[in-house]
């Protein structure tokens, strides 16, 4: 009996190790995706990675219920250097606030931006965003502030994944501060179906055609992005973010403006933000900082996403 009595106990004390050590690798995982997450050229690869600033963080009360605080990573050199830095501001999508996806704040710091979220679970009107620019650019003015004539006003970019893109898009076109914005980007942004009246409400509706800065947005093939649906006619078959919703934000947005839209292949809705990081930074790189580099990913008939096989649909006007 006794023999019996410990064998089950060195069972049970197995399995509690195997499932903590799958634990422990999911959450390192998690935190550093951005070595596992696939890459198929080098412009995509070299954004995905880390970049060369180690980073710092500090958050503050945003004296707000839903907002809660915001939370801001930067160059841990940041106080040394005398330049100044560009800013993003980042739009929570459903149940992914700002505390719940830190290595995605993290990786763009790196690549030497002030990044800025809050825990706001309602992000769709764009408000909580507009609230985090204006406490950004009074921190900017505030003496007292470690970010006192940091923020490079002329360079912000905003991005958002799933209601955080219908936030981006919002934050731009519907807020009284949309016009410091100067890129944006987002990631299955939530399609203009599920925002009628009938559906999740108007709140989650959007405006494109007011967007006149340059707009990278991307989606995925998985089936709860891309659902089945080929327009937003259709009453059943509606994915998060479908091809046809692309198509029809991609046109809707006059052909003066820069514009790109993507789809990466076998990824779904909760990997798009992670998976499409290494375009996201390269897109705020380029348009925020001038990395040439970064521009070879976009621009001409040679531009690297045309042929990378991670991405497909791909639609540009430049």
């Amino acid at each position: 009996m006794k023999i019996l009595l410990r064998i089950s106990l060195i069972f049970v004390i197995l399995i509690v190790v195997v499932i903590a050590g799958v634990w422990g690798f999911i959450s390192y995982r998690g935190s550093h995706y951005f070595d596992f997450v696939t890459t198929d050229q080098p412009i995509e690869a070299k954004y995905t990675a880390l970049g060369p600033y180690d980073v710092s963080y500090a958050e503050f009360s945003a004296d707000n219920d839903m907002f809660k605080q915001y939370e801001i990573w930067y160059p841990s050199d940041m106080k040394q250097n005398s330049s100044t830095l560009p800013l993003v501001i980042m739009a929570n999508g459903t149940g992914i606030t700002a505390s719940k996806y830190k290595a995605v704040f993290k990786h763009l710091a790196s690549w030497g931006f002030i990044v800025v979220g809050n825990e706001d679970e309602n992000s769709r009107t764009g408000a909580s965003s507009a609230a985090a620019l204006n406490f950004m650019l009074s921190l900017n003015t505030d003496q007292q502030s470690d970010f006192y004539k940091k923020i490079d006003v002329d360079h912000i970019g905003i991005s958002g994944h799933s209601q955080g893109g219908v936030a981006a898009i919002n934050a731009v076109t519907r807020q009284k501060n949309g016009h410091y914005y100067t890129a944006m980007f987002t990631a299955s942004a939530t399609s203009s179906f599920w925002g009628q009246k009938n559906q999740l409400g108007s709140d989650w509706s959007y405006d494109v055609t007011n967007i006149h800065i340059p707009y990278l947005m991307v989606a995925g093939t998985g089936a709860f992005d891309a659902g089945t649906a080929t327009s937003i006619q259709a009453k059943q078959g509606q994915g998060i973010a479908p091809l046809w919703s692309l198509q029809t934000n991609y046109d809707r947005i006059s052909d003066k403006d820069n514009k790109i839209m993507a789809r990466r292949v076998n990824t779904d809705h909760s990997d798009m933000l992670n998976h499409a990081d290494g375009y996201m930074t390269a897109w705020f790189m380029y348009w925020l900082k001038g990395d040439q580099q970064a521009r070879d990913a976009f621009f001409g008939d040679h531009a690297e996403i045309l042929t990378n096989a991670n991405w497909q649909d791909v639609r540009k006007n430049h």
